[in-house]
């Protein structure tokens, strides 16, 4: 209609903690020009700072103008946000495992998430920190958002690590490959080797041909410990894992309806109940659409049940905390039981 305004609405993106993840995410949302907006938080005032400037910088060479906004910690800011990326941690304490960040990244989620609820927070949450699958959980209770409106990154880049691991044995292009990592983003996931296919057809079908015989264990052992390369020659893993958090949420502000695996509340689907773990699912503008149940062999399911199990005991390693006590400002910390970190 001649004279009629064009409906717009800018996409806001929140990015809580600015150490390695954070920045590459909202640069990442930048260069693919997936945010108009990104509202950025740390308590390093000075990094934080640093990183406004040379990301407002980059979006001069975006494919359209976007604009990064400092908010330090005042983490009611993002509550008009579309979705929020948490990237909140110390990485220095996953040197061993990925559990090592365990309660430093639960006090993280909690002096945020009730507030951000408290000033009216309806979208969704991408977390990456780790435990991936524990801190989704605590957001999730916290925020009192649905539960197909918080989604861990998961397993989404050991995944594509196993696919890139048979792309280059099978020298194919990884879009070819079907695969998934499920369970714990840490030591105890599980390649399901039953359901990976190319072109259609499982891998198991393909064994005769010697292009598709491969060591499953060696494969497998090097999607699980790929974080781990990285950590051990920079301290960190920062590209691959902001672009899988980006992955998400383009799939989420543009309605892909895509596959991923990624971190998700279990409601009975492979007999698992009340906990966050990766799994493959249907991403979109509502979130987490649906779990799919893949193909497991008995011992893959077995696999899966004892990952699950990790999850479930770490989460029970944090000391109880109340929805009302996250919404009061100062948000006041409880003690975990086995944390040995100085507090003082």
């Amino acid at each position: 209609m001649e004279g009629a305004a064009m409906g717009y609405h800018p996409v806001s993106i929140g990015i809580i903690g600015m150490g390695h993840v954070g920045p590459h995410a909202a640069n990442s949302l930048i260069l693919q020009g997936i945010a108009d907006e990104i509202l950025v938080c740390d308590s390093n005032e000075d990094k934080l700072r640093a990183e406004v400037q040379d990301l407002n910088d980059s979006t001069v060479f975006a494919p359209h103008r976007a604009v990064v906004v400092n908010c330090h910690t005042d983490y009611e800011k993002l509550a008009h946000c579309d979705v929020i990326i948490n990237a909140s941690g110390q990485v220095t304490l996953s040197a061993v495992s990925r559990t090592g960040e365990l309660f430093k990244s639960v006090d993280d989620a909690r002096l945020f998430t009730g507030r951000i609820a408290a000033a009216g927070f309806t979208g969704f949450y991408v977390n990456v920190t780790n435990p991936c699958d524990v801190v989704a959980r605590e957001i999730h209770r916290l925020s009192g958002l649905p539960s197909s409106h918080v989604i861990g990154t998961g397993t989404c880049l050991d995944s594509a690590r196993l696919r890139t691991v048979i792309a280059l044995k099978t020298r194919l292009a990884p879009e070819s490959i079907q695969a998934y990592m499920v369970g714990e983003h840490g030591n105890s996931q599980i390649a399901a080797w039953s359901s990976v296919s190319i072109a259609g057809k499982l891998l198991s079908e393909l064994a005769d041909n010697p292009r598709f015989a491969l060591d499953g264990a060696e494969a497998e052992s090097l999607a699980r410990k790929g974080g781990y390369i990285a950590y051990h020659g920079k301290q960190c893993t920062e590209y691959a894992i902001a672009n899988a958090a980006t992955r998400i949420v383009r799939a989420i502000v543009h309605d892909e309806k895509v596959v991923l695996a990624a971190s998700v509340e279990l409601n009975g689907e492979y007999g698992q109940q009340g906990l966050f773990t990766s799994v493959p699912c249907i991403i979109g503008k509502d979130g987490v659409e649906e779990v799919l149940e893949i193909d497991m062999n008995d011992a893959e399911h077995q696999g899966f049940a004892d990952s699950c199990d990790v999850i479930r005991t770490n989460f029970e390693k944090l000391a109880p905390f109340s929805v009302e006590s996250s919404r009061q400002v100062p948000v006041v910390l409880p003690r975990h039981e086995g944390d040995d970190r100085n507090l003082d």
